[in-house]
């Protein structure tokens, strides 16, 4: 069910924090302690799947309102999101069940040893139905049978850094494990098929494939795309920036670097920005991944999208206001891998990332966790996968909770409303700015306000009062910004990312700081 917010509603927001709290730590208790469960040892299969927790809760709750880095709708620093209170309660039931997600097992009678994973897989599900990233019934790609239904590599990471790095390994592991088969079929050996990046390691599986090096492909790539290549064993070096509009990835360009490429023996992984960091920009349109996907194809590329932030575009209402940012996140679910952060837009607690990939085989070839009997799982009849083996980590918390608790929470109508909002006062804020003759809207002053996001990038046109805009602005205890700098000059960017937003009180507040500021008040 969708809450919609309201100043009422932030007024109980710690009495509905406290009930929750109070009530799902006693439904934890009640389960650990009752006759069902004598022993004390593993809690029963209703406890983990919160079938009797979370709905009850949800059914007495008020709007869904709250923030971790700042409990104000006017904290724009970086790209950060706030808290709804449904995922505060989650979390702390995270911490009071203290489950580490690491193995699946299949329910057995009336226990369980764990059903976290249940929980996670449906959540993972349900972000892919509320993001429409279910493949197209007609495209066909890594398999025979014209059509795939869902991705079956998925997991939740500490976030978009780490997705990252599953998605470069990933793309590692492809592209050089398409030359080996094209070797071996080259030379009727079967050696080379046993050979992998993850079992040989790099150098002597880019050896056995011919491979003279691994090249990454995007436009204005987020700085941890470079870590995630340094981490991989591809080098920092490997990352290459398209030129022109800095946002947008080239196409013509693209195919270029791939054609050549093959021709010196070095393979491809493009990156696909779904949401650049100073300007929210996507490095896409409407007709483009279609496009990029036969590209791929043609020359045995992998395609992973950042979409950190930008990849919630797609969850915005489908109407005029927002057909201008569909198109731009349009084509996404062609890609081979993505990335997301749910503790950006969705507004769940920090540390909440996402990680979809396409090919599941390719995934646990990764991130296997070998010779380790005692982590082994039964046969799974509903095909969950262990998450320790398709993931960087073999302990962690259980960090889907909070996600599924606002997903039941919000539903899609929620989540669309309250993304709405952010969208909208960026774009009072960007039309301030670009009406304003004390301040220049970047990237340029004749761009769409259509094509505005959460992010609105600005610098003073007074060079000497840019020069300490951050600053000036903070100083005021009004609002937060970040600076960040455009062609080489200090700008200020405001990244909007709390379900708290009102469009119209949040809007006047930014204009009177940036206007007192101006006039050095």
């Amino acid at each position: 069910m969708a809450h919609a917010t309201s100043g009422a509603a932030a007024a109980t927001e710690s009495d509905f924090l406290l009930q929750a709290y109070t009530r799902l730590r006693q439904a934890v208790t009640d389960q650990t302690t009752s006759p069902a469960n004598p022993n004390n040892i593993l809690p029963s299969a209703a406890t983990l799947t919160t079938s009797h927790i979370i709905p009850h809760l949800l059914s007495s709750a008020p709007p869904p309102l709250k923030t971790p880095e700042s409990l104000s709708p006017h904290y724009y620093g970086f790209v950060t999101g706030a808290v709804l209170p449904i995922a505060e309660a989650a979390d702390n039931l995270v911490t009071a069940l203290d489950q580490n997600v690491q193995v699946h097992f299949p329910p057995s009678g009336p226990w369980t040893h764990s059903a976290s994973t249940a929980v996670e897989a449906a959540a993972l599900d349900m972000l892919v139905a509320l993001l429409h990233l279910e493949p197209r019934a007609h495209h066909r790609h890594g398999n025979n049978d014209g059509a795939t239904s869902v991705w079956r590599g998925k997991t939740f990471t500490t976030g978009a850094t780490a997705a990252n790095i599953l998605g470069l390994a990933c793309g590692r592991e492809a592209v050089v494990g398409r030359r080996l088969a094209a070797a071996a079929a080259a030379t009727g050996s079967s050696s080379t098929v046993s050979v992998s990046v993850a079992e040989a390691g790099l150098l002597e599986a880019c050896r056995a494939a011919g491979v003279r090096g691994i090249r990454v492909l995007t436009s204005m790539g987020h700085s941890s795309l470079g870590k995630a290549a340094s981490v991989v064993g591809l080098g920092r070096a490997s990352v290459r920036e398209g030129e022109g509009e800095p946002w947008r990835l080239d196409l013509d360009a693209v195919q270029r670097e791939l054609a050549g490429a093959e021709a010196e023996g070095v393979v491809s992984i493009v990156v696909v920005s779904a949401g650049e960091v100073n300007t929210g920009r996507f490095a896409t349109g409407l007709l483009d991944m279609p496009k990029l996907r036969s590209l791929a194809d043609r020359y045995g590329a992998w395609i992973h999208v950042d979409g950190a932030f930008g990849l919630f575009a797609r969850a915005l209402p489908r109407t005029d206001e927002f057909l201008s940012l569909h198109a731009s996140a349009a084509g996404l679910e062609l890609a081979d891998s993505i990335a997301a952060d749910g503790h950006k837009l969705l507004n769940v607690p920090y540390d909440t990332g996402i990680f979809l990939c396409r090919d599941a085989s390719i995934l646990t070839q990764v991130c296997s966790n070998p010779n380790a009997a005692y982590l082994s799982s039964p046969g799974d009849a509903d095909a969950i996968l262990s998450p320790l083996n398709i993931g960087l980590e073999n302990s962690r918390r259980f960090r889907a909770l909070p996600v599924y608790a606002v997903l039941l929470s919000e539903g899609r109508q929620g989540i669309a409303a309250m993304l709405s909002r952010m969208v909208l006062l960026a774009r009072a804020i960007a039309t301030f700015v670009r009406d304003s003759e004390h301040y220049e809207w970047l990237p340029s002053a004749d761009a769409s306000l259509e094509s505005t996001y959460i992010v609105v990038l600005f610098r003073a046109t007074d060079a000497a009062l840019n020069e300490g805009l951050v600053d000036r602005i903070n100083s005021t205890g009004k609002m937060f910004v970040s600076g960040t700098k455009w062609d080489g000059k200090k700008a200020v960017r405001i990244a909007v990312g709390s379900w708290r937003v009102h469009v119209e009180k949040d809007a006047a507040v930014v204009r009177e700081v940036l206007t007192a500021v101006a006039d050095g008040r």
